[in-house]
């Protein structure tokens, strides 16, 4: 039903804003800040020496960008502090559409255009700089307009802010890095890039508002056949981001990309009160992929289906341990959660000698995953099976060159996604370096691909689990459809060795680790999922079923909810 998988993104407001684009504090610096600097207020347009970048192509956002980065690079200096070796601008140029229905009704439905400028000042060196606490950047919000005065006048502000807090956050890491002499992991702090030219054509958002708002109004309709429905709401969240990027070393790139997320989230309580969700997305990178009208109503009324098969549904068992299959559904979450967040190589805190953070911190050049498994991050890579691939990108937040990079070969961890910070025995970026507007950039998945020599079809699949409950007398294996948050099944499913199956609830794993995925997954099936998810930064897993040979399975906390104490109000006027 579900061709991919996303998270929260952009709602409407600028609070909101704030939230999506994992902001910390979004202001704009006063004339007061940068009273201590040693350089100018913009010259007027007419009157400044500097000449037209042909870079800039008409480009009147870029070319004050451009204009003011000379600019900074000649005058910005405070006293007793260095001058920068790095500056970088980044602005993301937004355009969101959000909208919103529940019980049939509209509730909300907002478009919101802004620009959020991301400034990092550098000071130091390549080897050991500033970026550290209160130096990781500054963020602002530009004019709409290209008026160059008032965009430089933003940008020389939030400069100027970035500066400062550069300057003492070198003191301070300073002083914390004397605690560590010699340092256990004596490693750069800002790795040297070749310099990028990509000027890439903008995008546009075109949405029909109104035909939207009555598809999302039509989806919720849908409760009046369902009485005992609790909730239900369904939500459109449609943006474009063209981003902006120039630094001192002399890269600039422009990109564009625009989403489409849909989502439905429905609920119910059991008649013991357990509380029964539904949440299926759908997110693409063009908006003629998103699924028909007659497509999104027949897929909104399975999914309700379920939730009232749920309210009837038996508990799990106690505890189970035995075989369980996951559908690639349910299998892009694991991998997403298991592996994905564990091959981005994050520099661990000052003083720590890990190579990197995280579950596979220690884990290079050893098996993580079975020998017959390889995995994959190729950002590059647009498209699969019909699908944009939403976590597709050419050159990354950092104007670095995308690459493909095997990170486990036959289950060997060879190598982490990085950005520009270095981790020991990785000096380099590989162009994993991603960024949501207006916040630090982090390595980070792009198209993350499972791939196996020994995929079978999952018809193969389903009988190989079956004759591993007859060999070993148990009444039935588990089949995972969907998972929910923490990677607690939500349509779970008793396979019976006859072939029929029953729909159970209130279940969850508690053996679901990357030791599992390493002891315990013995086979893959030829049927790989897109999941795009667009959670700040856009990724795309594509995994396949996967069959454990032994999970356990256990009742979940048995507390549950009060019901309602009285009736719904009539469906009928």
């Amino acid at each position: 039903m579900k061709i991919a998988r996303t998270l929260t993104t952009l709602t409407g407001s600028l609070l909101a804003a704030s939230l999506f684009l994992g902001v910390s504090h979004l202001r704009a610096a006063t004339h007061d800040d940068a009273s201590n600097t040693t350089w100018a207020i913009p010259a007027p347009a007419d009157t400044d020496a500097a000449a037209p970048h042909a870079a800039a192509a008409g480009d009147g956002l870029l070319e004050a960008l451009l204009t003011e980065l000379d600019r900074s690079k000649a005058q910005l200096k405070i006293d007793q502090v260095q001058a920068p070796y790095y500056i970088e601008y980044r602005v993301n140029d937004v355009d969101d559409y959000d909208a919103e229905a529940a019980f049939g009704a509209l509730r909300e439905s907002q478009r919101v255009h802004l620009r959020i400028l991301r400034v990092v000042v550098r000071v130091g060196d390549y080897k050991q700089d500033s970026y550290f606490g209160q130096g990781m950047g500054e963020t602002n919000i530009l004019p709409l307009d290209n008026d160059p005065i008032a965009l430089r006048h933003q940008i020389w502000l939030t400069t100027d802010e970035a500066y400062k807090a550069a300057g003492q956050a070198l003191a301070d890491k300073q002083s914390e890095m004397k605690r560590f002499s010699p340092d256990p992991n004596p490693v750069d702090d800002f790795s040297k890039e070749p310099v990028i030219h990509a000027i890439e054509p903008t995008v546009s958002l075109k949405v029909d508002e109104a035909s939207w708002r009555k598809t999302l109004e039509d989806m919720t309709d849908l409760y009046r056949q369902y009485p005992e429905i609790q909730s239900v709401t369904a939500s459109a969240r449609f943006s474009s981001v063209n981003e902006y990027f120039v630094t001192s070393e002399g890269t600039i790139t422009r990109n564009g990309q625009t989403t489409y997320n849909l989502q439905l989230n429905s609920s119910a309580q059991a008649e013991d009160g357990m509380r029964l969700t539904r949440n299926p997305y759908w997110t693409v990178g063009r908006a003629e992929e998103l699924p028909s009208r007659e497509k999104l109503l027949a897929d909104v009324k399975q999914a309700l289906d379920t939730v009232m098969a749920l309210r009837k549904a038996p508990i799990v068992e106690e505890e189970y341990r035995g075989p369980v299959l996951f559908a690639p559904d349910a299998a892009d979450d694991v991998i997403a959660s298991l592996v994905g967040s564990n091959v981005v190589g994050r520099k661990p805190q000052p003083g720590r000698p890990n190579r990197t953070i995280g579950a596979f911190a220690t884990s290079y050049k050893t098996r993580v995953l079975p020998s017959f498994l390889t995995l994959i991050d190729d950002p590059t890579l647009k498209e699969f099976q019909g699908h944009t691939l939403i976590g597709s990108y050419e050159v990354d937040d950092e104007g670095v060159k995308a690459k493909t990079v095997n990170v486990i070969e036959n289950g060997m961890l060879n190598n982490y996604l990085l950005g520009r910070q270095p981790v020991r025995d990785f000096p380099s970026s590989n162009g994993h370096g991603r960024a949501a507007p207006g916040s630090f950039p982090a390595p980070s998945l792009g198209v993350l691909l499972l791939k196996s020599a020994e995929a079978q079809p999952p018809e193969e699949l389903k009988k190989k689990i079956v004759q591993m409950v007859t060999d070993q007398g148990k009444p039935y294996a588990y089949r995972v459809d969907t998972l929910g948050p923490g990677n607690s099944p939500r349509l779970l499913y008793r396979a019976y060795p006859d072939g029929h199956e029953e729909l159970v609830r209130g279940a969850v794993f508690s053996e679901l680790d990357v030791r599992a995925l390493r002891s315990n997954l013995i086979a893959v099936g030829n049927d790989p999922l897109v999941s795009n998810r667009s959670g700040g930064v856009p990724t795309t897993v594509i995994c396949p079923s996967l069959l454990f040979d032994e999970l356990e399975v256990k009742r979940a906390d048995t507390s549950k909810d009060k019901l309602p104490d009285y009736s719904a109000p009539p469906l009928k006027k």
